[in-house]
């Protein structure tokens, strides 16, 4: 009899070394965690692959493998799941596991991390080090921060990733403020990937215009942070800053180059390309140093509109510009001029406090989105199956309604609404019954656990989900982690179209981590007519910034203003939601 194997003994051993992390976040320790490890070290180690053994009942013959063990490989091995290890994992957060892969970084450190900080992913440690947060713990310092910053640093080098624009943005624009505030300087912007609002980045560019170079460059390379001067010329200064190993790099050069340099170095590379041979078949040679004619004359361009003015086409936002039908649009006059601001965002969506697994009350994050100027928020802690984050009974949930209440009479010119993040479950169903859902003026439906299913699964679930009449938002639709987990296998398109049928919303979920759904599938939403929301995934008033990174991803899918629900004032923003019922 042959057993057809599902996964190899590589994948099982990984997978018993992950249970036995898991273990030991819960706080075990001694015998079950050893049996794990070492079993995991057996398997590794066969000459062969598990498929024989499992077939002929022949496990339980290794050494260490009893009959609990050999009856978990044989399900993993056969069916390419494990329920154990599901089990556990929907106890965590799903970053936990991959912080225990840093240096000197444990799970036993790893679960104080998550209990007592929230920690539950390396873009949050890296935070609540760089805000002396960790510190403050029994055990841990100042080096511990350090120490745990630098691995950071390290774990990234090692596998090349490219770095959270939500990461870099922040020390970017410091940088920029302080070469605007140098001597001499007229005009000063952001470049690259970043001010494209791309959702990783590998280094941040500084373009900026002054009648000298030279005290402009000394601002970077004497700027605090700054690790190291990699390169110091007439033009151009190269640093790299002791937060996440960034490179910067400034270019100064004359006012009357700066349109071109600036539209130069924002790119897209592809972008650019398609530009330049635009202008070649006008007889015009464009360049970071200018616009010239075929006999040399320089053509004058002051900003980067006169550009595209030279080539009869609209202008293109910096995030439109990656050759993706931009140039095509903007001859034709199709290029949308009412993309989605900041500022049309009335209400922040999607929101935790304390009564889940926030950090800050109810009252803290409704006066935090007052100060920024916000109309509403919606509260939509997790529901009951959420376990890892504190999700609400149902009981706790209405007790809820309560405090929101009170702090809506006490917080004037900002209303909380009531909501919840429902679990989608594997079935498709959610986790509360339609009769609590159909009480609440927000339902955003996510799935948290079981990400291991194959892409038919995964989309009938989620589009069982989108039948649900109280469903109202379709929230993180792909389950990515940017740099961290990959996106569950699923059919966007058929997702997409069912929710355009069923009236339901589409998060652009705006956590840096995240950004999900990502440009690509906001630009298809749009074609179909799905409506949006743009939302900031908030566990603590701080997130509520993020708000900001969903505005560009939903830009970079050429969103407008009237694609996006939360545009709209809070009674219009609920009465649009419900439209679907």
């Amino acid at each position: 009899m042959t057993i057809p194997t599902a996964v190899d003994k590589a994948t099982v051993a990984q997978v018993l070394r992950d249970i036995s992390l898991l273990l030991q976040l819960q706080g075990e320790s001694g015998f079950r965690v050893r049996a794990y490890d070492m079993a995991a070290d057996r398997v590794a180690g066969l000459p062969q692959e598990l498929g024989p053994l499992v077939a002929e009942g022949r496990l339980e013959s290794l050494p260490g493998i009893g009959p609990a063990l050999a009856e978990k490989i044989s399900e993993l091995v056969t069916t390419g799941r494990l329920g154990y290890l599901e089990e556990l994992r929907a106890q965590f957060p799903p970053g936990l596991l991959e912080l225990t892969q840093l240096p000197d970084v444990g799970p036993k450190k790893v679960a104080r991390l998550w209990r007592e900080l929230q920690v539950s992913g390396i873009e949050e440690l890296e935070r609540a080090c760089r805000e002396g947060r960790v510190r403050q713990l029994s055990g841990f310092g100042a080096k511990s921060e350090a120490k745990m910053l630098e691995g950071i640093a390290v774990y990234r080098r090692a596998r090349g990733e490219r770095k959270l624009l939500g990461e870099v943005l922040p020390v970017a624009t410091a940088l920029l403020e302080r070469v605007k505030s140098a001597p001499g300087v007229v005009r000063a912007s952001l470049g690259g990937s970043v001010r494209r609002q791309a959702e990783t980045v590998a280094d941040v560019d500084i373009i900026a215009s002054a009648p000298e170079a030279g005290p402009v460059l000394d601002a970077l390379a004497n700027a605090p942070g700054v690790a190291a001067v990699l390169g110091k010329g007439d033009s151009k200064c190269s640093v790299r800053l002791e937060a996440g190993d960034l490179q910067v790099d400034l270019r100064v050069l004359p006012d009357e180059d700066f349109a071109t340099a600036l539209h130069h170095f924002t790119g897209s590379k592809a972008h650019h390309i398609r530009l330049r041979n635009l202008g070649h078949e006008r007889g015009l040679k464009i360049s970071e140093w200018g616009v010239h004619r075929d006999d040399g004359t320089k053509v004058r361009v002051t900003e980067e509109s006169d550009l595209y003015a030279l080539l009869d086409m609209q202008y293109v936002p910096p995030e439109l510009r990656e050759d993706t039908g931009e140039f095509e649009a903007a001859r034709e006059g199709r290029l949308p001029e009412d993309l989605l601001t900041l500022g049309d965002v009335q209400g922040a969506v999607h929101a935790h406090s304390t009564w889940s697994d926030g950090r800050n009350s109810l009252e803290e994050m409704a006066r935090a989105a007052q100060a920024l100027g916000l109309k509403y928020l919606t509260v939509t802690e997790h529901s009951e199956a959420a376990i890892y984050a504190g999700g609400l009974k149902v009981d706790d949930l209405k007790r809820q309604w309560e405090e929101i209440d009170r702090v809506n009479a006490d917080v004037p010119g900002v209303r909380l609404l009531k909501g919840i993040e429902v679990d989608i479950l594997e079935s498709g169903a959610l986790d509360y019954a339609d009769s609590v859902l159909e009480q609440l003026e927000v339902v955003i439906g996510s799935i948290h656990v079981r990400h291991g299913m194959d892409e038919d699964q995964m989309t009938r679930r989620l589009l069982a989900a989108l039948d649900n009449p109280c469903l109202q938002i379709l929230g993180h639709p792909t389950g990515r982690l940017i740099n961290s987990r990959e996106p569950y296998p699923v059919r966007m398109d058929e997702v997409l179209e069912r929710a355009a049928e069923r009236g339901v919303a589409v998060e652009v979920n705006g956590k840096p981590a995240r950004l999900d759904i990502k440009a690509e599938y906001v630009r298809q939403a749009v074609k179909r007519g799905v409506r949006l929301v743009v939302s900031c995934d908030a566990h603590q008033k701080e997130d509520l910034r993020n708000l900001a990174f969903a505005v560009a991803t939903a830009r970079r899918g050429w969103a407008r203003k009237g694609d996006v629900l939360n545009t709209l004032p809070a009674d219009r923003f609920v009465t649009a939601l419900r439209e679907r019922r």
